[in-house]
């Protein structure tokens, strides 16, 4: 039985398909997006977290690294040659004010569902179920196609939330599996997508006209970056390819910079600046319903309103 790396378990997930869900995010992403709110994603390896905030300077986690990785600087604040680290956890379990955490962890199938099915009665209730997000999940085919299949087994309805960004042939199996497809369209333009993600959108698109072809319901996810992929031409074409597919439902995914301080955490530079109006949301829906598509905005609603950027830790898995 093969293992995944997973990075968070989401319990009672409101906004990752229909009903009350839970939702798997695998580590590993090809894509590098620049507004990616999960930076701890896109790596395939564990990954050390510091949230300098928490740190008392108390130098436990110095005492304990067995690789020399952290050292003192002037003001008592652990300095972290990242080249050393091996993300043992040896720190994190020492920290005792939890200013450190892995980002990362090694899970059989069985494993995930055993934790999926504890609100098993929450999925029956409201018709609900299992996504697999990530990260990338299509990045790590095996461990998918294996949690998927326990998933079918035990009777969970499962969803995909993906990039497209894979070869067809992993995609076509994984579907057999497949309840529901969250597919995320970026940017329809090729170049541009290279700049925005860091890889070109042909096959991406490719495999987005078979999965809609595939008779699997498919759910398009629009993510509106301010500046980078909201200008009324994009969100126009993207509107005419969905219906051109034959597709109806798109989920527009407004902006947020709630990550932020998990790039600070890990070391990253973010490099997207805060341009939010509160009237986008809006305006991409009016144009998105033109075509005759029933546009879902809610995921959004808390960023309409331009809300205060609060301090998010990664939930323990």
């Amino acid at each position: 039985m093969s293992e995944g790396l997973v990075y968070n378990i989401q319990r009672l997930s409101l906004h990752d398909g229909p009903g009350i869900r839970t939702t798997v995010f695998l580590k590993g992403c090809p894509l590098h997006c620049l507004w990616c709110s999960n930076p701890e994603s896109q790596s395939f390896v564990p990954e050390m977290l510091y949230f300098e905030n928490q740190c008392q300077h108390c130098g436990i986690c110095v005492a304990v690294c067995p690789t020399g990785a952290l050292s003192p600087q002037d003001d008592g604040t652990p300095r972290c040659d990242r080249r050393k680290c091996l993300a043992c956890g040896a720190c994190t379990d020492a920290c005792p004010h939890d200013a450190r955490s892995i980002s990362g962890k090694l899970m059989s199938p069985g494993e995930v569902i055993k934790v999926v099915k504890k609100d098993r009665i929450h999925y029956q209730n409201s018709d609900g179920g299992m996504t697999v997000s990530g990260g990338e999940p299509l990045a790590q085919p095996y461990f998918l196609l294996e949690l998927l299949k326990a998933a079918r087994e035990d009777f969970l309805h499962t969803c995909l939330d993906t990039c497209g960004f894979a070869k067809w042939e992993i995609m076509e199996k994984i579907l057999k599996y497949t309840d529901l497809v969250l597919f995320d369209v970026k940017h329809l333009h090729s170049a541009e997508h290279q700049r925005l993600t860091g890889v070109d959108n042909t096959l991406i698109l490719d495999n987005l006209k078979k999965v809609a072809k595939s008779g699997v319901p498919v759910r398009i996810r629009l993510p509106l970056i301010p500046g980078l992929n909201d200008s009324d031409k994009n969100i126009m074409e993207t509107g005419q390819l969905v219906e051109s597919l034959g597709l109806k439902d798109v989920d527009l995914i407004f902006y947020h910079m709630l990550g932020l301080n998990k790039y600070k955490a890990l070391g990253m530079e973010y490099r997207v600046e805060d341009k939010r109006t509160p009237y986008a949301v809006e305006h991409a829906v009016r144009i998105l319903e033109s075509f005759s598509l029933q546009v879902n905005s809610s995921p959004g609603e808390m960023s309409r309103s331009i809300i205060k950027e609060r301090e998010i830790k990664i939930c323990c898995l």
